[in-house]
């Protein structure tokens, strides 16, 4: 246990979360778990066996046997349940890390009531985006009041803005017979750079002048094409060589620039929590950072930008513009169930470390049931979304032969389609080849159904797929 004094504390008051409170009111009313752990259930057996043993044999020294096992059951009931006054402080260092760098976590729980925790276990929430390389965000511990403890581990960045998840507390009493679950949030994002290159977006647009290049002739700053000189054609559009050397008047076109309404959509049915392994990030993890650093950079470049979402929930937000649309984006991308980073039914509850679902560790699934209904109808209200000149972004890890079904239905009505898909599989095992060689073929067949692709590897920054696929589109 370690203490901190009182600068350091008042220097991290921006990141400190509170667990419990001081008002006595009980653990329930404040939105915490009470329940029984069952410890001592197999010593009122032993009680009732050795009692009843000793009554039919006649045996005196069972039945004292049985008055020491009566003493020990009785003690869980006499032992407070649990009132924990939690506060829990992080530091991050460096902040702003560089692709790759090791980031140190140190994570504080701290005692502030009056009575003695014996048995504190906390699991920091670390960012499911972001690989555990050393330590461990596991402790178990004890805490007098106003003692303290520190978890201390390490992470390896990866582009984009990272956030952690609420640390999960547990308490139980002397006899281990009742535990107290709580949570605490202590906000510290890590921002790991990653310049996005100039976005995969389709040469189609509502008419409003924007950074989007199209096919049509107008103003703009690319060569578009040379036609016959109409009355009214700006003076400035007059192709005045070609007048000197042949006496004909001619204008200039340009490829016109427009802005876009795009709608950002996150696959996250339950066979997209997909990961290389149990340690690294799942694609959905990957895909809900990605939506929201590709909705601050179309909105960056003036586009309307809508938010979707093909799963279990539905989310659905309007392509908007502006700060407060932004604001909305965001919150939506953090707090919606649609969003959730853990996966939903039917996957396994199996946890890792973390407290998040380990991903399968090759990238494979079983087939399971597709409620074609239900999916359709969602997709009905995307597509709507989107309307029949907008754009859709769908970040999906094609687990599965019904994710190209997805995107060939959301461009049905005209939308332009771009799949940016995280790729989930490894080549360590012989499933996660097996995986790997379908996904390709799944990737082959949206390309050759004019789909434009984005195959975004495991190690590889965002905005270097997206480069590179910008280069093989040229």
């Amino acid at each position: 246990m370690d203490g901190a004094d009182g600068a350091d504390r008042a220097d991290e008051t921006d990141r400190v979360g509170r667990a419990g409170g001081a008002d006595g009111s009980p653990p329930e009313s404040r939105g915490e778990t009470v329940r029984s752990t069952g410890r001592w259930r197999g010593v009122v057996a032993v009680v009732l066996l050795a009692a009843a043993v000793g009554v039919l044999a006649q045996q005196p020294a069972l039945l004292l046997v049985a008055g020491a096992a009566v003493v020990l059951a009785a003690y869980p009931l006499v032992t407070a349940t649990p009132d924990p006054k939690l506060s829990v402080s992080r530091r991050v260092t460096p902040e702003s890390p560089g692709d790759g760098e090791r980031v140190q976590v140190h994570t504080t729980v701290r005692n502030e009531g009056s009575a003695t925790l014996p048995d504190v276990r906390v699991v920091d929430g670390a960012p499911p985006t972001l690989p555990v390389v050393g330590g461990s965000p596991r402790r178990a511990t004890a805490l007098p009041p106003g003692g303290s403890a520190t978890v201390e581990y390490e992470l390896r960045a990866r582009p984009g803005r990272h956030r952690f998840r609420p640390a999960t507390l547990l308490c139980r009493d002397a006899a281990g017979a009742v535990e107290v679950e709580t949570t605490a949030v202590a906000e510290s994002p890590i921002a790991c750079a990653d310049r996005l290159p100039d976005l995969p977006l389709r040469a189609r647009s509502r008419r409003r002048t924007g950074p989007l290049v199209t096919d049509e002739a107008g103003s703009g700053l690319e060569f578009h094409s040379v036609a016959e000189y109409e009355r009214g054609d700006p003076a400035a559009g007059i192709d005045w060589r070609r007048f000197a050397r042949t006496g004909e008047l001619a204008s200039v076109r340009y490829r016109t620039e427009r802005l876009a309404d795009v709608v950002v959509c996150v696959d996250a049915r339950p066979e997209a929590y997909r990961a290389p392994s149990p340690t690294e990030p799942h694609a959905v993890a990957r895909a809900v950072d990605a939506a929201g650093r590709l909705g601050d950079a179309l909105l960056d470049a003036g586009h309307r930008v809508g938010l979707a979402a093909v799963g279990p929930h539905a989310s659905l937000l309007a392509p908007g513009s502006g700060p407060d649309h932004a604001d909305r984006l965001r919150r939506q991308l953090a707090t919606a169930p649609a969003f959730s980073l853990i996966p939903p039914e039917p996957a396994s509850p199996e946890a890792d470390g973390a407290g998040v679902r380990k991903p399968e560790a090759d990238g494979v699934e079983e087939e399971k049931p597709e409620a074609t209904p239900s999916l359709d109808r969602r997709l009905a209200e995307i597509r709507a979304l989107a309307g029949s000149n907008g754009q859709v972004l769908l970040l999906s890890p094609l687990c599965d032969d019904a994710a190209p079904r997805v995107a060939r239905l959301l461009g049905e009505e005209g939308a332009a389609v771009t799949v940016i898909s995280p790729d989930p599989t490894t080549g360590r095992t012989a499933g996660g080849r097996l995986a790997r060689l379908e996904r390709a073929r799944r990737l082959r067949a949206l390309r050759d159904a004019g789909v434009a692709t984005v195959d975004w590897g495991a190690d590889a920054p965002l905005g270097a797929a997206l480069s590179a696929a910008g280069e093989r589109s040229r």
